[in-house]
Order: structure tokens, then C-alpha cells, then sequence
């Protein structure tokens, strides 16, 4: 089977849709289209420096573009650099597997305030993605909105100790930042009752390795039904652990209603409880983990809106959407290995090959682009001489990585 595919992001959905297709069909042509310089996307600058683990995926994804003949044009933004409508004509398949990245709104007043941040905002600071801005003043009590999984990485990053960061890829400037931090309290808040949150049991349980701080569990309530009671068992886990000076108290049954401030600035939070009562909860900043929305380089709500069969991912003849593209902001890495695998089939089944299209010839002259080759050696430069306990120094500007890219310098 022959034909000339483009996938629109190299993250995880990216990445396992093309190994899927080259199992299947390895006469393919599978073209992997970022914005970024580099690949793995979420894996990058989504999972949490500490968790090195969950980053050794990327080896899986190596192998794409190694052994299965896949190829990587960074540093390409569909949308801006080159249209949707173009990329189309050029390729018999485009599939979307963009993710998503922009931070929701809290939507309550006050919710524009200084000291108001998407956690997603923190986190591609702290992972140095080249497009974050710069990392703020959270003062000595950050107030988390939101108990998923996000949330809880976000916690753990900005509780620990310096010493407790060993092995990760986190940077000299957001490990700086971290240990200047001043923080004294951290609250996090949960809309739904315990049983319900959205968290990883494992991941909470992780935050009993955490020296030098103190937790309290507020209001974890009862288990309804078996699954509830591997959250509430975590969170028991935790429940008193340590007495160091950072404090850590989890909140539930807390709905935001107010961002209180003074001078433009954030000093409290108003929450209306499950009983319909107001409680007050003194803060410095409001840090909101409640999901993510689409960036706006591609039309994906009327994308998704006009889907011919957006449960399966088909968009239109010839436009597929994956992962998070797809269906939301939700899932993990091994769900969106699910959803590739099985998108892979139909893209195969439907697949109409036209040898006159161009495919990766679009690109050809254009000024900028990353390859494969380019993204190993900005690798090499990266893990080449990693200090402080680090695995790996990340070059942060995109000047500096397609300089490595095409040098191997380490400009940074």
C-alpha cells in the first residue's frame, strides 16, 4: 500500500499513529508536522520533569523515525506557516493530532487578576517550552483550583526540595526559582467531593515520599463504591504525613465563586461549599487546573462541529483528527495509543492514493525547518553534559535549538 500521509503534531498521538500506519503498511509516506523545533510534545513539556519514567516512551518514538522511515519537519506551524487547505492538497491523508494547550478560564470574578495563572502556564515555564512566559511571583500561599492529575504534578513540583529533584530535566532557571520560591502553604482545591476527584491514587501517594512538608486531608468524606475507595485509601496514605514547615492541605466539595483581591491583586478566594455556604480561603495567587482548550492556528471547534464521524476521527475525505485534537482534554499517554491504533485502521481502510500530490515536496525551500536530524543534535547538545543532578539541560529559546540544530552548538 502506497500513499502520502501528513500528521499535524509529533507528540504521543502523533507518534504512536504513525508507528501504527508503518507497521501495517510500510510503504507509506508518514510526514510528522510541528510547530515546535523539536519532537514528542507532551512528553516534553507536558509530563512533569520529575517523572523520567513516563519520558522514556520517547525511545519507542525514536524508533518511527529510525527504523520505520517516518519523517520529522519542525519548527512548521500549520495554520500560520502553511495553510490547512494546502497542506490537504498536497497529501492524501492530514490527520490533526495537535493536542491542546491553552488554559480555561476560571470564569468567576476576579478571575483576571494579578496573581491569577493556568497551571499550564506554570508548568510550560517550569519544562521550558520556548514559548512560556516568565515564571511568576506565586507569593507564600498558591491556591490550586482542581485535584486531577495536573494539579497534583504541579503540587508536588512546587513542594519538594531541592535535593529531591535529582534525576530530572528540570533547568537551572525554574530550579532557581523553585528554591527562591518563599512558599510557605499550599491549598488545593477540588470542586467534586473526594470519592470523585479526578486524581491518580498513585500519583497522591507519591506525595508521601515528600520531605520537609506537612499535609492535611479536609473533608475526604466516604466511599461509595470500590473505585472511590482507591482515592480515599491515597489520600489516608497522606493524611498527617511529615511535619516539616511547607504546609499542604486538599480541599473538597469547593466551588469557585469569587478571586478576591486588593490593589489589583490576589488575597483570597471565595468558594461556595456543597451546603451552599461561602468559605473564605486566604491565598496569594489562584492557580487554576481545570483543563485545557485548542490553540487557535487551526479552526478545530468547527472542525469537530462539521465531523463526518468524529467518534472515529474522521473529520472529512482525507482529514482525520486523534488524541486530544479529538476528543478533549482527557486521557492519558496509553489512551491515546488506543486511539491511534485504532484510527490507524480506518485511515488504511479508506486511503486513496494520488501519486500526483507533492506530499513533502510543499516543504521543499522552506527556510527554518528541523528534521530528524536536526532534533538529534539538539539531543546530544542537551544530555551532553547535564549538571546540578540533572538528566538533561533543555536548550529553552528556538534560536538556540535550531542553532543546535543545524551546528550542534549549545547556544543558549
Amino acid at each position: 500500500m502506497t500513499g502520502k500521509i501528513a500528521i499535524v503534531g509529533a507528540g504521543p498521538s502523533g507518534c504512536f499513529l504513525a508507528q501504527a500506519l508503518l507497521k501495517a503498511a510500510p510503504d507509506l509516506e508518514v510526514d510528522l508536522i510541528d510547530a515546535l523545533p523539536v519532537p514528542y510534545g507532551l512528553v516534553r513539556y507536558g509530563v512533569a520533569a520529575d517523572h523520567q519514567g513516563t519520558k522514556a516512551v520517547t525511545r519507542q518514538f525514536a524508533r518511527v523515525f529510525e527504523r520505520q522511515g517516518a519523517r520529522f519537519f519542525g519548527n512548521l506551524c500549520i495554520g500560520r506557516d502553511i495553510s490547512l487547505d494546502d497542506l490537504r492538497a498536497a497529501y492524501d491523508v492530514v490527520v490533526l493530532a495537535a493536542g491542546m494547550s491553552v488554559d480555561n478560564r476560571l470564569g468567576v470574578p476576579g478571575g483576571d487578576l494579578e496573581g491569577v495563572y493556568g497551571a499550564g502556564r506554570i508548568t510550560r515555564a517550569l519544562y521550558e517550552h520556548p514559548d512560556a512566559e516568565a515564571l511568576p511571583d506565586l507569593g507564600s500561599h498558591p491556591l490550586i483550583v482542581g485535584n486531577g492529575n495536573v494539579a497534583i504534578d504541579l503540587l508536588r513540583l512546587l513542594a519538594k526540595q531541592p535535593e529531591e529533584l535529582a534525576g530530572s530535566d528540570l533547568g537551572p532557571g525554574p530550579s532557581d526559582w523553585l528554591a527562591r520560591s518563599g512558599i510557605e502553604t499550599i491549598t488545593v482545591t477540588g470542586r467534586s467531593p473526594a470519592a470523585r476527584a479526578k486524581f491518580d491514587p498513585v500519583m497522591i501517594k507519591e506525595l508521601a515520599k515528600l520531605g520537609g512538608v506537612s499535609i492535611r486531608v479536609i473533608g475526604a468524606g466516604e466511599a461509595p463504591d470500590d473505585e472511590a475507595a482507591k482515592r480515599l485509601d491515597a489520600l489516608a496514605v497522606i493524611d498527617g504525613h511529615g511535619d516539616g514547615p511547607r504546609k499542604i492541605d486538599f480541599r473538597f466539595e469547593l466551588t469557585p465563586a469569587e478571586v478576591l483581591g486588593a490593589a489589583g491583586k490576589v488575597t483570597g478566594m471565595r468558594f461556595s461549599t456543597a451546603a451552599g455556604d461561602a468559605q473564605h480561603i486566604a491565598c496569594s495567587s489562584v492557580l487554576t487546573a481545570i483543563g485545557f482548550g485548542p490553540a487557535d492556528d487551526l479552526p478545530r471547534e468547527a472542525l469537530i462541529a462539521a465531523a463526518a464521524d468524529r467518534e472515529a476521527g474522521a473529520l472529512a475525505p482525507g482529514l482525520y483528527a486523534t488524541g486530544w485534537f479529538r476528543r478533549g482534554p482527557r486521557g492519558t499517554i496509553p489512551d491515546n495509543r488506543a486511539d491511534a491504533q485504532a484510527l490507524a485502521g480506518r485511515i488504511l481502510a479508506e486511503i486513496s492514493a494520488s501519486p500526483a500530490k507533492p506530499g513533502r515536496g510543499l516543504f521543499d525551500g522552506r527556510p527554518g525547518i528541523v528534521d530528524y536530524d536536526g532534533w538529534c543534535r539538539i539531543d546530544a547538545a542537551e544530555t551532553a553534559a547535564p549538571s546540578q543532578g540533572r538528566c538533561r539541560i533543555k536548550i529553552p529559546t528556538r534560536t538556540g535549538m535550531t542553532m543546535a540544530a543545524i551546528e550542534g552548538a549549545t547556544s543558549r
